[in-house]
């Protein structure tokens, strides 16, 4: 039976799940992926050239088979064999199987850039369905083409482009031309989210109300206190 101490002594190799969950996707094959992670293994510890004999003899493949197997990674670009000089000044091979990590990078990030992609593609079929629904009909291909001008060269987001629609709605100003002058003027403002939007919204109430309470105070009659305690007109 294996001692604490020897298991400690062995050392311990991290792999992120991400690699572990994804190499296949990645484009390695299941061989493929164990003979990286041996060479990480030995790159951890210290030997970045090791003994291709002594690793075929872990995987229990054959040794052309392994070379067969290092060839292809190191075509498919998982890993580089460099060379770098040695602490006596003389050059040495080693393995770079950092390699793989780049690659696990871009596969993330790929992952990020669909989903947000995947994400403004739904915006905007409910923003179109939105528009329709309000009007009451079909949108013609020029308003899809305005539309279209609005999201791409004017940069404006789905979700503006709603709330500007419902502005337009609750003033009963069913066209593009009321609706294109909201954005333009929530753009000269830096207006950009709902939340700016609605205190937008807000501050232009309060100004109505305070607006509407110095008229009537305007409109008040004059009666002096005396004529009130009097009850004179």
């Amino acid at each position: 039976m294996i001692s604490l101490d020897e298991y400690l002594a062995a050392g311990q190799t991290t792999v992120s799940n991400l690699l572990l969950k994804n190499y296949r996707r990645l484009g390695l094959n299941t061989n493929e992926f164990m003979l990286w992670l041996q060479l990480y293994v030995e790159n951890q510890t210290g030997n970045i050239f090791p003994d291709m004999t002594e690793i075929a003899r872990r995987i229990g493949l054959p040794a052309d088979q392994i070379y067969q197997i290092l060839n292809s990674i190191i075509g498919k670009g998982f890993v580089a064999l460099e060379s770098k000089k040695d602490e006596a000044g003389r050059q040495a091979d080693y393995y770079n199987v950092s390699l793989a990590f780049d690659k696990l990078t871009i596969l993330v990030e790929q992952e990020k850039f669909k989903k947000t992609e995947d994400a403004q593609q739904i915006s905007q079929k409910n923003m179109f369905t939105t528009f329709e629904k309000e009007f009451g009909r079909s949108l013609s291909p020029i308003e899809y083409q305005k539309i279209g001008y609005w999201l791409e060269e004017d940069g404006y987001t789905p979700e503006l482009i709603t709330l500007a629609l419902q502005e337009a709605v609750l003033n009963q100003a069913y066209n593009f031309k009321y609706i294109e002058a909201v954005l333009q003027n929530w753009e000269k403002k830096n207006i950009q989210t709902k939340q700016q939007v609605m205190d937008e919204q807000k501050r232009r109430k309060q100004l109505i109300l305070q607006k509407e309470e110095a008229n009537y105070q305007e409109n008040l009659p004059e009666v002096s206190l005396d004529d009130w305690l009097n009850g004179e007109d």
